[in-house]
C-alpha cells in the first residue's frame, strides 16, 4: 500500500517568544516493513539532523528572534508493503525493559499484568493479544480524559484513555512480566484520512523479534501503519518537544492528511 501523507503542527503564542527550540521526531525509515518513496520536512529554519540512542532520525529546530507562530509541515510517499512478520534489529531488546515515570506501573497494573504470566509464557506473542482486548476493555478510548502528562498508573486507574495512555499502560504491563516493550509514533490511514494528530501504538520483544500492538484499535499494525520512532515512551518518540523563552500562552493545532498515494495524485 502507497500512503501519502502530509503532517502539519503550528505553534501560536500570545506574546512574542524570544527564542525557542524543537526537537523533531518526523522523519520516517525505511525497513523490513516500510519503504520511504519520498519525505521532506518544511521548517521555517535550516535545521540539524543526527540519530538517537534508538536509531530514530532526529531534526534540531531552533528560532531566534522574535516570532509568535511556528509552522511545521512534514509530508511524503510511504510504500507500507506487509506486516505479518515480526521485526528484527541488531539492537538489544534489553534497554526496553526500563520503566519511566509515566510507565512506571503500581499495584493495580502490576495485579492485572500478573494474570498473564504463565499465558504469555507459554504462547508468548499471540498471547499479548488477549492482554491487549483485556486493557481495551478496562480502558475503552475516551477523548479528553487525559493529558500528555497523565501516566500509565494513572490511566489504568480512570480506565480511559487515548492511544497514548493506551500505548504506555500497555508496555508498562509487559516490562512486569519480563517482555521487552516501547512506544511507537507514527500514523494509521482509515478510509476517512484524517486526524487530529499522529498516533500511537506499541511493539513487544516476543522471542523472534518485534511485535506491534495498537490497543486503541484492539489489533496488530499492518499495511495502513507508518512508524516514525520508538522510545521508552512518548516523551522519547513523539514528533515534536520543545522549549522556548518567552510567548506566554500557546496553543498547539495538528492535522494529519493521510491517503492513497494515487488518490492524492489525481487530486
Amino acid at each position: 500500500m502507497k500512503l501519502a501523507i502530509q503532517h502539519e503542527t503550528v505553534y501560536r503564542y500570545a506574546e512574542p517568544v524570544q527564542y525557542s527550540m524543537q526537537l523533531l521526531r518526523l522523519t520516517p525509515q525505511s525497513d523490513s516493513g516500510q519503504q520511504v518513496l519520498d519525505w521532506q520536512l518544511q521548517l521555517p529554519a535550516p535545521a540539524s539532523a543526527g540519530r538517537d540512542g534508538y536509531g530514530n532520525v532526529e531534526h534540531l529546530l531552533g528560532l531566534s528572534g522574535r516570532h509568535q507562530e511556528i509552522r511545521l509541515l512534514a509530508c511524503g510517499t510511504i510504500d507500507t508493503g506487509g506486516r505479518d512478520a515480526p521485526r528484527h534489529e541488531a539492537r538489544s531488546p534489553l534497554p526496553f525493559l526500563r520503566n519511566t515515570p509515566l510507565t512506571r506501573p503500581d499495584d493495580a497494573l502490576r495485579g492485572f499484568a500478573g494474570r498473564y504470566r504463565d499465558h504469555i509464557g507459554r504462547h508468548g506473542a499471540p498471547a499479548l493479544s488477549d492482554l491487549m482486548a483485556d486493557l481495551l476493555d478496562r480502558m475503552p478510548y475516551t477523548s479528553g480524559a487525559t493529558d500528555s502528562t497523565t501516566t500509565a498508573a494513572q490511566g489504568f486507574a480512570l480506565g480511559a484513555g487515548v492511544c497514548q495512555d493506551h500505548a504506555h499502560a500497555f508496555v508498562s504491563a509487559c516490562r512486569v512480566l519480563g517482555v521487552p516493550a516501547r512506544y511507537v509514533s507514527g500514523y494509521l490511514y482509515t478510509e476517512h484520512g484524517h486526524h487530529i494528530a499522529s498516533h500511537a501504538w506499541a511493539e513487544a520483544w516476543c522471542r523472534d523479534g518485534w511485535y506491534g500492538y495498537d490497543v486503541s484499535n484492539a489489533c496488530r499494525p499492518d499495511e495502513r501503519y507508518v512508524r516514525l520512532a520508538v522510545g521508552l515512551d512518548y516523551l522519547e518518540a513523539g514528533p515534536v518537544r520543545g522549549l522556548r523563552r518567552g510567548g506566554g500562552a500557546e496553543t498547539m493545532d495538528s492535522h494529519t492528511w493521510i491517503g492513497l498515494a494515487a488518490q492524492a495524485q489525481s487530486q
